[in-house]
């Protein structure tokens, strides 16, 4: 007999926007909790020290969740000049202290420009990355550090904000994957000086940015007025940002039955948003799929409706 789950269906996204302090994992049971939901899911860790965007995928919407984890993200950071620690940022222990001399915008600016484009990373011992299924930072609590291979990862852009003598602030549009931790220990060793970040707020992930972003004592609020699901968005926001492929109800007959299907004007290559035109206003969310060698729509994920 198939276990049954706790809690109520609830399908779409949240975009909570994590407070300091918690990981992400503590963010998810805690949502599912206020939620009452049997399934919930996050879409790329945040270190208990980061704040801001952190997409929680809900029901049918966590089928989709693999996409807004390689999406691109964005971030702000305040980097601290002259001290490290082991972990890369102000959560960990001081390992070494040097005195700042003789930096300025203008050479923190020379050195950023070897942390803009495709660019090598060697991910921290204090990451949520997993050897042989233990994350790296339990080993690394327990004094124990491993071989990490490097990993190339893109940084789109990477600005000074501010520099104030020790500490610069820094805005970074990064590709999946991008330690911003690695990016302060490294340019602290280019400086001379080395580095750690202080604060760490992600604005944007995929299509949710941080002006949609909702706090705990928010959606608290919201479930003390009744509303807590209307801040839900749709489980197609996820994807919102493809190109949207438009079926006839014959068409999307097939493709839930796994077939892939000829469609009039859709794009050439490349993945797809999937709807089914329907008789009213609202088009109805299949899923996404992919454009075949022969031009054909093949489904790949697929919501379940009904």
């Amino acid at each position: 007999m198939a276990k049954r789950r706790r809690g109520r269906p609830v399908n779409g996204v949240i975009v909570l926007d994590k407070p300091p302090g918690i990981t992400s994992n503590d963010a998810v049971q805690q949502a599912k909790r206020l939620f009452g939901a049997q399934k919930v899911g996050h879409t790329g860790s945040l270190d208990p020290l980061a704040t801001g965007v952190l997409p929680l995928c809900f029901g049918e919407a966590t089928k989709f969740s693999q996409y807004l984890l390689a999406s691109d993200k964005r971030y702000w950071a305040r980097i601290k000049l002259g001290v490290c620690t082991d972990s890369g940022d102000s959560d960990g222990k001081v390992i070494s202290e040097q005195p700042v001399v003789g930096i300025d915008a203008e050479r923190v600016e020379a050195a950023l420009a070897a942390f803009r484009g495709l660019i090598t990373q060697t991910p921290s011992m204090f990451s949520a990355l997993k050897h042989k299924g233990q994350p790296l930072y339990k080993l690394a609590r327990q004094g124990i550090e491993v071989e990490r291979p490097s990993r190339e990862v893109t940084v789109f852009s990477n600005t000074l904000a501010a520099f104030a003598e020790d500490e610069i602030e820094l805005e970074i549009h990064c590709s999946k994957g991008t330690y911003v931790r690695s990016i302060a220990e490294d340019l602290g060793a280019a400086l001379g000086c080395g580095a750690h970040v202080t604060a760490l707020r992600r604005r944007s992930a995929g299509p949710y940015a941080e002006e949609e972003a909702l706090s705990f004592a928010q959606l608290e609020e919201a479930k003390e007025q009744g509303v807590l699901d209307s801040n839900l968005q749709p489980v197609a926001s996820a994807v919102r940002a493809w190109p949207l492929v438009e079926l006839t109800e014959s068409t999307a007959y097939y493709l839930r039955q796994g077939q892939p299907v000829m469609v009039p004007n859709a794009p050439v290559s490349g993945w797809v948003r999937l709807v089914q035109n329907t008789d009213t206003p609202n088009e109805e969310f299949l899923g996404v799929g992919e454009i075949d060698d022969d031009g054909r729509v093949a489904p790949r994920r697929l919501v379940v409706t009904g």
